[in-house]
């Protein structure tokens, strides 16, 4: 389940659950810590005690003062109260037939009795005591019991006089451990109380570059998104990496899908001008024979006023017909003289009166001082085309701008208009024949420019937004030159 999880909630959900194991292993760490520094306080501090008895316990024997021996294993009672935990819950002198010779408890170890024989559980602590070695003490826990013993030789001259027996409680400092336990689950609940927010927020922030990068890939299908949507993560880390890898794999996919695009584009608008090459060659002959019958039925035949009217007017329907077949068999022309400056502002003379009619100012710019080794003809034909469009898309009292320079290699014609922009979704047909969209045209004029520029080895480029639409022809000179 968790492997289907978002990174941003997979790294810090593990974040989390190595910070609560951490803090959990160390909690318990701590913990065993404590109970082993208690226990082996408690078995430094009774060993230390057990030393400090065994000598005046040694004198008291000797003695054979059984009140003072018992004084003396009371005294660590009343000198640090009765409810002190850490305190031996029994205390007896055993002597050396393991007979009980005083005792914190005489009521349940009596003076000479033999513990091993009233308590059948104490076998193992008679076993202990004949196998300490002296002078040091001894701990042993009886397993029937809830009590371990710790077990000092009382000695005198090196010679072992009795047993000072220790008894305590194996629970009496769990108190003492639960209170240091709680102090350190407390301490470790505000750790995690406060790390673990702040590594969800950390470990979020670190998925972010990730989760960004599989949303940018997601996005990419028959479609590719903008780069500046992605939103990608730029560093120089193995992140970072991939990212600018993704950024120039989706840069190259871009370039490739614009590259089809115009081979697509470029294709359709030859296989359009294929077609109707072919139709209008098909149509140009049965043409220049109906044309050429009115001609010389207009010369032989009867003067009938109402034939003759009706006569010119298949005419000049046969002839708008021959132009527009005309128009679709560009054909460029090298046998046209070099483009001159002239030739440049005769076209803006011819156009002028268009603008005039629509009281549209045309702004022109001719940068061009020397001839140019283009045909005049086609270069005219291009750029009145783009003009008289120009004047036809403007609003009226609209601009035109008209900007004819040349580089190194190429002339280039920008010609601007400030009238309705032109759609995205008729950018792909705007060059096919009869595709204009403006009442009264033909749809040829796109057409003509790009299949002159297309056999002058140029380039056309749109752009349109509204309030400004731009078309510019460039014409490469060397390659065009007669």
């Amino acid at each position: 389940m968790i492997r289907n999880l978002s990174f941003r909630y997979k790294i810090p959900l593990r974040a989390s659950i190595l910070i609560a194991f951490t803090a959990a292993v160390v909690t318990a760490a701590v913990m065993y810590r404590v109970y082993e520094n208690l226990k082996n306080d408690l078995l430094a501090d009774a060993s230390s005690m057990g030393r400090v008895l065994a000598r005046p316990l040694a004198t008291a024997i000797l003695h054979d003062d059984v009140w003072r021996a018992y004084e003396i294993i009371n005294s660590p009672t009343r000198a640090t109260g009765e409810g002190r935990g850490s305190q031996p819950q029994v205390m007896m002198v055993l002597d050396a037939r393991q007979k009980v010779y005083v005792s914190t408890q005489p009521k349940q170890y009596p003076m000479l009795s033999d513990l091993a024989a009233d308590d059948p559980a104490a076998g193992p602590l008679r076993q202990a005591i004949d196998a300490m070695v002296a002078p040091e003490f001894t701990v042993i826990t009886l397993p029937s019991t809830d009590r371990f013993y710790i077990l000092t030789p009382i000695m005198s001259d090196e010679v072992r006089l009795a047993t000072l027996v220790m008894g305590y409680s194996r629970s009496m400092f769990v108190p003492r451990f639960f209170d240091m336990a709680s102090s350190a689950v407390v301490m470790t609940l505000l750790a995690l109380a406060l790390l673990l927010p702040v590594t969800w927020y950390w470990a979020w922030r670190m998925a972010i570059p990730l989760t960004r990068l599989a949303e940018a890939m997601g996005r990419v299908g028959p479609t590719l998104p903008d780069l500046a949507d992605c939103r990608l993560y730029v560093s120089r880390d193995e992140i970072g990496q991939v990212g600018t890898a993704f950024a120039r794999m989706l840069g190259q996919l871009k370039e490739k899908e614009a590259l089809e695009a115009q081979m697509l584009h470029s294709e359709r608008l030859a296989a359009v001008g294929r077609l109707a090459a072919g139709i209008a060659h098909e149509i140009n002959n049965p043409l220049g024979g109906m044309l050429n019958a009115i001609s010389t039925f207009k010369k032989h035949g009867n003067d009938d006023p109402q034939t003759m009217k009706t006569l010119s007017l298949i005419e000049r329907g046969l002839v708008q017909i021959k132009d527009i077949i005309a128009a679709l068999l560009v054909e460029a022309r090298l046998q046209s003289h070099p483009l001159s400056v002239q030739d440049i502002e005769d076209t803006c003379t011819l156009v002028l009166s268009d603008a005039h009619r629509k009281s549209a100012e045309l702004v022109w710019e001719n940068d061009i001082m020397d001839a140019l080794p283009l045909p005049s003809t086609l270069v005219r034909q291009i750029l009145i085309n783009l003009l008289l469009n120009a004047i036809a898309a403007v609003e009226t009292q609209g601009r035109v701008r008209c900007h004819i320079y040349r580089d190194s290699t190429n002339m280039i014609m920008r010609v601007e208009n400030g009238g309705q922009h032109i759609p995205p979704e008729r950018m792909n047909y705007l060059f096919e024949p009869f595709s204009s969209s403006r009442e009264g045209g033909t749809g040829l004029g796109l057409w003509v420019i790009y299949q002159i520029t297309q056999q002058m080895k140029g380039e056309i480029a749109v752009q349109s937004q509204p309030g400004l639409t731009c078309f510019v022809v460039t014409l490469p000179i060397v390659e065009a030159s007669p």
